[in-house]
């Protein structure tokens, strides 16, 4: 297993870089692009509160973040028709097509390596992933605010 450690360092590493560029392109800090990868990925609504709580981040380090990300245009807070007291958080479609440009290598990078792979052999790689991040994401991290 030391050889996957090294790979997923040197993966971190890799991807750790391109976000950094995003980042320093358009003036966000690390946070707020995990806070819009969270978005995106979440298949449901995201709210400042499942935000806070994925990022393991305080109440007012979250209101910081969309607050930029707001000002920067790259989200919006939408009241909720039924309960206007729950917010929203909605991607804006003109930043994530400019995230989508920026992180498109990404994308054609995971083709070309998965181009060698038959399908079973990349739902292996994929279970595993999976089962990885499960596991990782059960892991006790320090309370916010320490």
């Amino acid at each position: 297993m030391p050889a996957f450690a090294v790979q997923l360092r040197r993966m971190h590493g890799e991807i750790g870089r391109v976000i950094q560029q995003y980042a320093a392109r358009q003036n966000l800090h690390a946070t707020d692009v995990q806070a819009l990868a969270a978005i995106l990925d979440t298949p449901e609504p995201m709210t400042p509160t499942r935000l806070r709580t994925l990022l393991g981040l305080t109440s007012g380090a979250v209101t910081a973040c969309v607050d930029r990300l707001e000002r920067a245009g790259h989200v919006r807070r939408v009241r909720e028709d039924a309960d206007r007291r729950v917010v929203h958080l909605q991607y804006v479609a003109d930043a994530r097509a400019a995230a989508r440009s920026h992180f498109r290598p990404l994308a054609d990078a995971l083709r070309q390596a998965g181009a060698d792979f038959d399908a079973a052999e990349l739902a292996v790689a994929l279970r595993f992933l999976t089962e990885l991040n499960d596991i990782l994401a059960r892991i006790p991290g320090e309370p916010a605010g320490r």
